[in-house]
């Protein structure tokens, strides 16, 4: 059992704080998704400079947690369980970091909107629901890993056949979009990196949660549908 305690209690903090900067490196992460959607929708400079400039604490968050992972395997030669809790860190901080990466582009894409004196934002709406949509997905996943919870992998799975309707509905609008007035080419462009971006994290997140189901049950549901990682969860 993941929870059991050792006998050294060192290890026991160890693992603790591993699980404790995961959950931290994941809500920074979630700060960055929010922060850089509101930043396209309002244009804030100084908003956008300083999600850009984060990525470097994400990073920087992921190094400290991987060297921390590193010094648990080769002090305690974990096993098992606990074994399968290092192995889902590092899986889950390299997630994190992509999210983080994803958030950072759309600020980017933002800057090069708003640098560039383009018409309003098209699509913003839409854009906000599919944001909405992962990173729920991401909370999820967070949720289910601080809590030990496999249960909740099949329902983000579902999720992300969800975003990836919403992503392919945005390209069919803006193609429409630009198709009826080539001026905003550009800008819905950049709006399909940004939903990209987007889908991306869903993706993310879906992986986040499978990684909890080989933490807890010490199953590989990764490639399967959301119903088969029912049955597997349920067994």
């Amino acid at each position: 059992m993941i929870t059991k305690e050792h006998v050294s209690k060192k290890f026991d903090a160890d693992l603790e704080e591993v699980r404790t900067s995961v959950l931290q490196m994941g809500g920074f992460v979630v700060q960055q998704i929010e922060q850089a959607v509101e930043a396209l929708s309002t244009g804030d400079e100084q908003a956008i400079e300083q999600i850009i400039k984060n990525d470097h604490r994400v990073n920087a968050m992921q190094v400290k947690i991987d060297e921390l992972s590193c010094q648990i395997i080769a002090r305690r030669q974990p096993t098992a369980g606990d074994l399968r809790m290092i192995m889902t860190v590092i899986n889950t901080i390299t997630d994190l970091e992509r999210i983080g990466d994803e958030a950072a582009k759309i600020a980017r894409m933002a800057k090069l909107i708003y640098d560039t004196g383009r018409l309003k934002v098209p699509r913003f709406i839409e854009i906000k629901h599919i944001a909405n949509l992962t990173i729920d997905m991401v909370n999820k996943a967070l949720d289910a890993f601080a809590r030990l919870d496999p249960s909740v992998s099949a329902k983000i799975v579902r999720q992300d056949d969800e975003v990836d309707e919403e992503f392919r509905s945005i390209i069919r609008q803006l193609i429409t979009f630009m198709m009826e007035d080539p001026r905003k080419i550009s800008t819905a462009i950049e709006i399909l990196f940004v939903a990209k971006a987007i889908e991306r994290i869903g993706d993310h997140a879906k992986n986040m949660s499978e990684y909890v189901v080989y933490m807890v049950k010490g199953k590989d549901v990764r490639h399967i549908s959301a119903d088969e990682i029912e049955r597997e969860v349920n067994e």
